[in-house]
Order: C-alpha cells, then sequence, then structure tokens
C-alpha cells in the first residue's frame, strides 16, 4: 500500500485530468471536476497549502482512484516533463 504524498490542489486537478477529468467550474475557491462517465469530484484551492491526506483520501474516493492510480498518473507526468526538457 502505497502512502499518500502530500500534493497541492494544482497537482492534483492536474493528475484528475490525466485521469480523464474535465474542470466544470470554479466557485470561489472550489474547483469542480467531471468525468465523462458520471463521477464528480470538488477540490479545494488554497495557494500556498497542501491538501491533507485524509481530504486527498475523500477526493480519490469520490473520483473512484486507487493510491497506486493517483502516484501513477503523477509519476507520468513527470516523466513527460523530463522526455519534453531533453527533446527541447
Amino acid at each position: 500500500m502505497a502512502v499518500l504524498p502530500m500534493l497541492t490542489a494544482r497537482e492534483v486537478i492536474r493528475a484528475l485530468e490525466r485521469a480523464g477529468f474535465q474542470l466544470q467550474r470554479q466557485t470561489g475557491s472550489h474547483a469542480r471536476l467531471k468525468h465523462s462517465d458520471g463521477r464528480v469530484v470538488t477540490v479545494p484551492i488554497h495557494i500556498g497549502q497542501d491538501i491533507g491526506r485524509g481530504l486527498l483520501r475523500k477526493i480519490l474516493r469520490d473520483a473512484d482512484l486507487s493510491r497506486e492510480e493517483l502516484i501513477a498518473y503523477l509519476v507520468l507526468h513527470e516523466e513527460r516533463a523530463k522526455y519534453e526538457v531533453e527533446v527541447i
């Protein structure tokens, strides 16, 4: 079982977008993302603060993603960014 990392809202939203979610709307400091199959997730956006592990666990439950899937989407982004830097 993987330990949940401390992530910012931006990192969580990017991982959810890689999982197929699209930003539906943002009201104040909360972004709402929706998947094509109907799953809806709300992510609080507070600049300079990490999302707590308990809240991240709730977001993953709402998104129907496992910890391992979240980490895979985060790693995928890091590898893609590394590749883009090497190509340029």
